[in-house]
């Protein structure tokens, strides 16, 4: 019974990955496709957006990075470039598309963040602290390399729903609920409120410097 649930769950992590590089890698290279870079350059951008928080994360970890053990990563990157470019009148234009896309694998890679920091002995909040990292620091990278400010930094709650799919993920820890229980509530709930969020604007409050203040006029006397 042990034995079936760890090949369950390492069956949903292998799913998460793949769904997380795919995703990933399509919106990094559609963002680069408005940019006009080439293929080549596209592709770069692509693979750095799927991998850039994973390679951080077992940086920080200090154990193996995890695309160094398999081609795989840099097989599928390729086939979601040429996704993009069969399909490019609707993935360039779709605005909705990409934010899809973009929630997708900020859900599956921070899963997969938590997953491995809990499965190297890390403590609970390491786990939440990753799993932000892991899905959130490509878009960073993506976003340095097209010279646009990273969406992190923006209104747009991004990491905010890595680190609400965390907690959820550790409430169902807590709770006693599967581990696969605990990847499918963090995923769904990190989607779900991206979902609301574009769907009812939701925005964090910005920190605006104070108005300054208009300096008083003499009373005449």
């Amino acid at each position: 019974m042990i034995a079936m649930e760890m090949q369950v769950d390492t069956m949903f992590l292998f799913i998460a990955e793949l769904l997380g590089t795919i995703a990933c890698a399509i919106s990094g290279i559609r963002l680069a496709a408005n940019k006009n870079f080439d293929w080549f350059g596209a592709y770069i951008v692509g693979l750095v957006t799927a991998i850039g928080g994973g390679t951080l994360r077992d940086l920080l970890l200090d154990i193996p990075v995890f695309w160094m053990h398999s081609g795989w990563y840099l097989g599928v990157t390729a086939l979601s470039l040429l996704t993009v470019i069969l399909f490019r009148n609707i993935l360039v234009t779709q605005n909705r598309l990409l934010f899809m896309f973009d929630s997708i694998g900020l859900a599956m890679f921070c899963v997969i963040g938590i997953q491995k920091s809990l499965a190297n002995d890390y403590p609970m909040w390491v786990a939440i602290t990753m799993g932000v990292i892991t899905g959130a620091f490509g878009g960073v990278i993506r976003d340095i390399l097209l010279n646009e400010e990273p969406l992190i930094f923006r209104k747009d709650i991004y990491a905010t729903a890595c680190l609400f799919g965390a907690v959820v993920y550790w409430l169902i820890l807590a709770l006693g609920g599967s581990p696969v229980m605990q990847q499918s509530a963090c995923a769904a709930s990190i989607i779900i409120l991206r979902i609301l969020t574009l769907r009812y604007n939701l925005q964090l409050p910005t920190l605006a410097p104070a108005p300054k203040r208009r300096p008083r006029e003499k009373r005449r006397r």
